[in-house]
This record gives structure tokens, sequence and C-alpha cells, in this order.
């Protein structure tokens, strides 16, 4: 009996230790081989940090990696300033069928991909776009207005593209936050901020750390929306890696760019959890 239930366990884990070594392990495992080498001659390569000495010595590369980790971080929080009310009026204050309607409002736009999406801010914000056209109607532009190829257009992509990812957790976090302790809260003479910042906030933290974690990845990793609306002078890291690999065939040095951007985000997160002392099992538990 104990032989067959080992038997069991193993063939339930074996698709998921398949799925963790073949796409996760093996890869970034290869990749951090492949970042460690040089290439001396046709077909011979050399052990070396040279890939890695180039991308931190290098102004654009440095400072285009700086800039996609503070950009994110950026987007991350605007995302949840934005978020976090939605949730909450969903959660606590819309009742029964509102509650559902407004829920999937947030789910609609993702029946699409990041692609159409994109496409839809592009069509949205090009000189003959909707925007444009209403701006010139209303008298606050003589002339097409081009709202694209910007760091702000780039950011209202990136958070629109991370939006669903903030709100589900929180809304999923505050449904198990009961009534009676935020009237309990006002009770013993408490106001809207204080109420907020002791009972629901901490009460929230676990859906506010997971869903800034999952949005801030989405955000580093991102390549579409930032090509395509960021324009070419908005330097993005993923670009970079994309070039390196595609179109100069660079793959030491893109794999050296990949696995900077793979530690950067290991810290920030762990920089995060340790700043809300909480641990990545409670978050995503």
């Amino acid at each position: 009996m104990r032989h067959q239930s080992r038997i069991a366990f193993i063939l339930l884990l074996s698709p998921l230790v398949l799925w963790l070594g073949l796409l996760i392990l093996i890869p970034h495992v290869d990749m951090l081989l492949i970042s460690l080498r040089e290439r001396v001659s046709f077909g011979v390569y050399e052990t070396s940090l040279t890939q890695y000495e180039k991308a931190l010595t290098e102004p654009l590369y440095l400072r285009t990696f700086w800039r996609t980790a503070v950009m994110s971080v950026l987007a991350t929080a605007i995302t949840l300033l934005i978020a976090f009310p939605v949730a909450y009026y969903i959660a606590k204050m819309a009742k029964g069928r509102l509650q559902q309607v407004l829920f999937m409002l947030c789910l609609i736009p993702f029946y699409v991909s990041e692609l159409v999406r994109t496409f839809g801010w592009m069509i949205l914000l090009r000189e003959t776009g909707i925007v444009s056209n209403l701006l010139q109607w209303t008298g606050l532009a003589d002339q097409p207005v081009e709202l694209l190829y910007t760091d702000a257009t780039m950011m209202v992509g990136l958070v629109y593209t991370s939006m669903l990812f903030m709100v589900v957790p929180l809304v999923t976090t505050l449904e198990s936050l009961d009534d009676s302790v935020i009237e309990a809260g006002y009770d013993l003479g408490g106001n809207g901020l204080s109420v907020l910042r002791e009972i629901i906030i901490p009460h929230a933290m676990p859906g506010i750390v997971s869903g800034c974690i999952v949005v801030f990845m989405l955000s580093l990793g991102n390549y579409l929306t930032p090509t395509m609306l960021g324009g070419k002078d908005s330097l993005w890291f993923t670009e970079m890696i994309y070039n390196q690999f595609i179109v100069r065939s660079n793959w030491e040095l893109g794999a050296a760019f990949g696995f900077m951007l793979l530690v950067l985000s290991s810290v920030i997160v762990w920089g995060m959890l340790r700043l809300t002392g909480r641990t990545l099992k409670e978050t995503m538990g």
C-alpha cells in the first residue's frame, strides 16, 4: 500500500518536475553558461566575464538597465494607486449583480491579446485618432496632436496591461475583511484615513504585495508595449535583449542581459518582501 502511494505521488509530481526542469531550470542554467563565454574564433569559446563587463561599463546599456527598473517600479506604484480604490469598491461597496458586472468589466479587456489592446491604444492616440480629434473639436488644440511614442504613453500602456493582475488579488483579499471590523474602527473614533491606515491596508497587505510582485515582473519583462507605444527613444532593456539575440546574433551578450534582468527582478522582489515583513509563502497563499 505504501509502495502504491509512493508511485502515485511520483506520478502526480512528475509533470511539475518536468515543467520546472525543462522550461525554467535548464534554460536558465544554459543562459548563464552562454553569458559566461567569449568567442575567441569561429566555434571556439573560452570562459570569461567579458559580457558582464560590457553590460556594466557601457553607458547606454547601464542607463537602459536602470531606466527599465525605475519605470517598472513606477508603473507598479501607479497601478496600485489606481487599482486599490477600484478593488475596494468592487469588494466592499458594490453588492449583488453590480459587483459581478464591475468585475466582468475588469476582465473583458483581457479576453483579447496584448497585441490587439496595444493597437487599440495606438488607434486612440495617433494624430488622426479619437483623442486628437476630440482635442481639436473642443478647441484645446488647433492642429492634430501626436500622443504616441512618449514615456507617458508607454506608462499608460504598462499600467493598462497589468491592471487586472493587481485588481484580482486585492479584491480577493478585501472580500475576506469583515464589514463589522471596519464599522468597529469608526465606532472607536477613527476617521476614514485612520481606518484605511490601521485596518484596511494591513488586512489587504498580502494582496498588495502579491499584486505588486506580479505587476512589477510583467512590466520589467514586457517587450511589446514599450516597443509599440514608447517608440525608438524610449529605451527598454527587453528590447536590447531582443536585438542582441535576434538582430545581432550576439547570444553571449544577450544572455548576460537576460541574466542581469533575472537577478534584478529577484533582488527587488526579495527587497519588497523584506520591507513588508512577509514571506513568499504568506504572499502567494
